[in-house]
């Protein structure tokens, strides 16, 4: 592909402006993701047991809500191939206002759905549906919006503008934390009876305000100069497919972020109110581990710019091995402040610097015809191992043991996998966008040293 003309001052002000409008874009989209998919785990952890799966054991109730959390996570790939394809086919920004759409649509319509004790048995089938269907949307949002920034930044500091899109993620999950604290607050018949509606009903607003800013952004660059050309990929999943290294890599080097993530927030809930703990002090916890985390993730995807993406993963890693037995025996002491630290340093600290520098990392792994398909893919399948089912699992062995240990031993396997996986994944952060456009792999950039 020819390298661009030296854009005019006029031309390089409008490429700053609409940086910033994708860069919010990218944030907004991924705290609708994260806001509305934890929203479902806080309360699927708190009341959709007794109220969707009654007549069942407390903790049977609880593993089968859990379990319709799953399902968003199943869904999640076949999203990532589905919007992939029409995103590398026909463009980035009209399959993230159909995703945006989508994903919000469904949160809104849970916060309607009728109880067990109305409908019966249709009660749990619309909330699945809805759940498969929010998955489904969630599978093809993080991947556009997140390859828009990257296209839109082009050569420099893709890391820190993509971070931006990623911080969607404790952003999502700070203000899920502080709406769902206010309706726990209330009494318990009365958060049953209707309550717990109410987070789900106000995700219109953030799907309002992010549809909104997302009309105003344009095409990425990378994709109209394909488009322009005609190099679009006829079908980008078998071109992924065909050579699957790369969208291996990228699937196992997310899995030890979204382990920690899933247990440390969603599940946490329900193991540290099950041993003791008061829901507000919970909630406090990972309020405050979310801003923490707003901190500590644009800095660690600047840093990935300076010193490469796979060091700053590989630390993040190592240091949620590290701490994994440490934090959970700070939850196990009882104390509201050493539950703090602990959900600060596993999940504010530790998750963040793994997960920061992902954007850049996965979407620079692929070229441009196929970089919606293969980075979703690569990506929700990380959430589908490392995330959809970690809080069944964990929950079915810290029944069976009766303490916290299955649960650091699974944030510390999360972890090693994406260790070992670093060593294997091409250092992508020096490497050109325009040079990326093979179907699939690692840029052609060679001199980029493994």
């Amino acid at each position: 592909m020819s390298p661009s003309p030296v854009a005019s001052p006029s031309t390089a002000l409008e490429r700053a402006r609409q940086l910033r409008r994708v860069a919010l874009s990218g944030l907004l989209g991924t705290a609708v993701e994260f806001y509305d998919f934890l929203v479902y785990g806080t309360v699927a952890a708190l009341v959709f047991g007794e109220l969707f799966f009654p007549g069942a054991d407390p903790a049977v109730g609880t593993i089968a809500a859990f379990g319709t959390f799953a399902a968003g996570y199943v869904a999640r790939p076949l999203g990532g191939i589905v919007f992939g394809h029409f995103g590398d086919r026909l463009g980035r920004k009209s399959m993230l206002l159909l995703t945006m759409g989508l994903m919000g649509g469904a949160s809104f319509l849970i916060g309607l759905l009728p109880t067990y004790a109305t409908i019966g048995v249709w009660a749990p089938v619309l909330l699945i549906t809805l759940r498969v269907m929010q998955g489904i949307a969630i599978g093809g949002e993080w991947g556009g919006a997140t390859l828009m920034v990257v296209e839109h930044a082009g050569e420099r500091r893709r890391g820190l503008w993509s971070s931006f899109t990623q911080m969607g993620a404790p952003l999502g999950s700070l203000l899920s934390s502080l709406v769902v604290t206010l309706v726990v607050a209330m009494p318990r018949d009365q958060f049953t009876a209707w309550g717990w509606r109410v987070p789900f009903l106000l995700s219109v607003v953030l799907l309002g305000v992010g549809l909104f800013v997302r009309l105003k952004v344009v095409e990425s660059p990378l994709f109209a100069e394909v488009k322009k050309e005609g190099a679009e990929a006829r079908l980008p999943i078998l071109d992924v497919l065909r050579r699957p290294r790369p969208v291996l890599l990228a699937c196992c080097v997310g899995i030890g972020a979204f382990t920690a993530q899933s247990l440390l927030t969603s599940y946490m809930i329900a193991y540290a109110t099950g041993i003791g703990y008061a829901r507000p002090q919970v909630l406090t916890a990972l309020t405050v581990s979310a801003c923490v985390a707003l901190v500590v993730l644009p800095c660690a995807s600047a840093l990935s710019d300076r010193i490469g993406r796979r060091p700053v993963v590989l630390i993040g890693a190592l240091t949620s091995v590290a701490t994994a037995f440490p934090v959970l025996a700070l939850v196990d002491s009882g104390s509201p402040g050493l539950l703090i630290l602990a959900i600060v340093l596993g999940h504010g600290i530790a998750q963040s610097v793994m997960y920061g520098p992902l954007g850049a990392l996965l979407t620079e792994m692929f070229g441009t015809q196929v970089r919606y398909t293969g980075a979703s893919l690569g990506y929700q399948g990380a959430t589908l191992i490392g995330a959809g089912f970690s809080p069944m699992i964990a929950g079915s062995l810290v029944a069976g043991s009766g303490n916290g240990t299955p649960v650091a031993l699974l944030i510390c396997g999360g972890s090693l996998i994406t260790a070992l996986t670093v060593w294997f994944v091409r250092e992508t952060s020096k490497a050109s966008l325009s040079d990326t456009t093979e179907p699939t792999g690692t840029p052609r950039t060679e001199e980029i040293s493994a």
